[in-house]
């Protein structure tokens, strides 16, 4: 098994910043793909980023190309989302998942593991 626990969400202004984090602990060895996933009220869960551990890829959403920065620490088990120029539309519910597989795919189908999640409000 494998455990995701999220943290870094908050309230914060239109054009601000937030980074999150994602510790993995467990059989973290069996995962290869790390992705962000987020959730607005009465919306599906969309992909927003991925990575692999490996390094040398990263996937972003077209809605935060150039804004958004994935990135990972090995030695610490943990995955960043480095948020910039945040606008109202990405307030949500932001979970972090982890697959088995090196997916390049988007669909939350394919990560086996998730994280509660941290929440992330936008103000206008």
């Amino acid at each position: 098994q494998v455990q995701l626990v999220e943290s870094g969400g908050g309230l914060v202004q239109a054009g601000g910043s937030l980074r999150l984090s994602c510790a993995a602990s467990g059989r973290t060895f069996s995962t290869n793909t790390m992705g962000w996933f987020r959730q607005a009220p009465g919306k599906e869960r969309e992909f927003v980023a991925a990575i692999l551990w490996s390094g040398g890829y990263t996937d972003y959403a077209d809605s935060v190309k150039g804004r958004f920065l994935i990135s990972r620490d090995i030695r610490k088990n943990t995955v960043y989302l480095q948020m910039n120029s945040l606008k109202p539309e990405d307030t949500g519910l932001y979970y972090c998942g982890a697959a088995r597989s090196s997916t390049t795919a988007r669909s939350d189908s394919l990560f086996d593991y998730w994280g509660q999640g941290t929440q992330v409000t936008v103000s206008s």
